[in-house]
This record gives structure tokens, C-alpha cells and sequence, in this order.
């Protein structure tokens, strides 16, 4: 698929040619669902943590003798029912992560690019580049081009000039190519990719297919697997001829 490439001045640079295995594949819901259920929970830190009975810093004494007082019988303070006692089952340090295969993950982000494209919300970036550093400057540029809620991806490098000039608007993350995620991709309404980000993203998934071209080659191979079967002669025990 084709798409137009604009320049920061709002102007026309050409067009560039969108690869169908990361742009154009039908989204799946489960799988970025999926992917996006993963980065959060990674995300977590884990460290909550309340004390037990035997970590709150009370008096190990019994507090009151076992028989003849008309009450219930109670051994030390630090049992959950008194005030200042430890916390029966609660949390403690650890992991909330969850497993999700490499490829599985890899796939994610395809569908995820491919909804942004399929929703018309990916625009290609001539280049992410800040003549003067300016946020004002920046800012203007952004308005003419109607970015206010955007997430804009460019090559391994970003320039010093352009980070600093866009950290300070609301609503607009930048992010090198590398670390490109679903999550990002998706709580923002448009995704900028700079013309540097294409070509990164089209060299990383360089063997990836969309399906259908996946479910040609597979018939392709069965067809051929059934025509070599075909084919093959019956081979007599032995190598040799079959006496008459």
C-alpha cells in the first residue's frame, strides 16, 4: 500500500510503499489484547507488601491468663483481629509479569500497526527534524498539521534539538524505533512514522508474510509433497527387479 509522506511544514514530499505483511493484515483483537495485558502487568513493580503476625512490632506476652476472667481466650496482639495485629493473607513482593511468546509478540505489534493503517491514522514523516529547538516553533507546526494527540516514531537516532523541543507539549511522545510497542501505539490517536522508522521497521520483520501469502505457500508445498508422492515409483525389496 501506498502512502503520502508530509514534511513538518505541511507540505507534500512524495509518497513511500507500505509493506502489506506489517501494514495490511486484518487486526486481530485478542492478539493485541493480549500484548497490551503483557506490557502492563511487566510493568508492575510488585512491591507491595503488609506485615503478618510475625512481622508487626508488638509484645509476644499473653494478654490475660487462659481461665477465669468470663472472656474469650486470646493469646498475643499480633493476631489480625486486634487493632495494631499483622494482616492475614495479604499481598507481598512479586512478580505480576506474565509469559507471551517472542513471536507472539512480534505479530502483536503487526496488527497493531496494521489498525492504526486501516483506521487511516498513520502519517509518514519526511523527517523529525527542529530547526531552532523552539517549542513555540513546534507547536504551530503541529496545529497546521492537526497533531494534538500523536505518537511519533523515528529511526535508532532522534535529534537532541527535536526531543527537546516537542518533551514539553502535552500529548505527543516520541519514541526511536526500537522501542516501538503496542501500548504506545494505541493511546494515541495517530502514529507518525518517519520516513527512517519505515525502513527500520520493514528491515526488523524482513521474513514476516501476511496470511494470505502464508496460506499460498502452504498449498504450494502440499501440492508439491502430493505430486512427488505421485510421482515416486514402487521400489522392489532388495533393490532388484521382481522375479516373474
Amino acid at each position: 500500500m501506498k502512502a503520502n509522506v508530509t514534511t513538518l511544514e505541511a507540505a507534500k514530499a512524495g509518497t513511500v510503499e507500505l509493506a502489506d505483511a506489517i501494514f495490511g493484515l486484518k487486526p486481530r483483537p485478542d492478539l493485541i489484547h493480549r500484548m497490551v495485558r503483557y506490557q502492563l502487568l511487566k510493568r508492575m513493580a510488585g512491591t507491595h507488601h503488609t506485615q503478618d503476625r510475625s512481622e508487626v512490632n508488638v509484645t509476644g506476652k499473653k494478654m490475660y491468663k487462659q481461665k477465669g476472667t468470663g472472656s474469650a481466650r486470646h493469646g498475643d496482639k499480633s493476631v489480625p483481629q486486634w487493632r495494631g495485629g499483622g494482616k492475614a493473607f495479604g499481598p507481598k513482593p512479586r512478580s505480576h509479569a506474565v509469559e507471551l511468546p517472542k513471536k507472539v509478540r512480534a505479530l502483536a505489534l503487526r496488527h497493531a500497526l496494521s489498525a492504526k493503517a486501516q483506521s487511516g491514522d498513520v502519517v509518514v514523516l519526511d523527517k523529525a527534524v527542529s530547526k531552532d529547538g523552539k517549542t513555540s516553533a513546534l507547536r504551530d507546526q503541529f496545529a497546521k498539521l492537526d497533531w494534538s494527540n500523536v505518537l511519533i516514531v523515528d529511526g535508532v537516532e532522534i535529534e537532541d534539538g527535536f526531543v527537546r523541543a516537542v518533551r514539553n507539549l502535552p500529548n505527543i511522545d516520541v519514541l526511536p524505533v526500537q522501542g516501538i510497542n503496542v501500548y504506545d501505539i494505541l493511546r494515541r490517536k495517530k502514529l507518525v512514522l518517519t520516513k527512517a522508522a519505515v525502513a527500520a521497521l520493514e528491515e526488523r520483520f524482513a521474513g514476516a508474510t501476511n496470511g494470505a501469502e502464508a496460506k499460498v505457500k502452504a498449498k504450494s508445498k502440499d501440492g508439491a509433497k502430493a505430486g512427488g508422492k505421485a510421482g515416486a515409483k514402487k521400489v522392489p525389496k532388495g533393490g532388484e527387479e521382481a522375479k516373474r
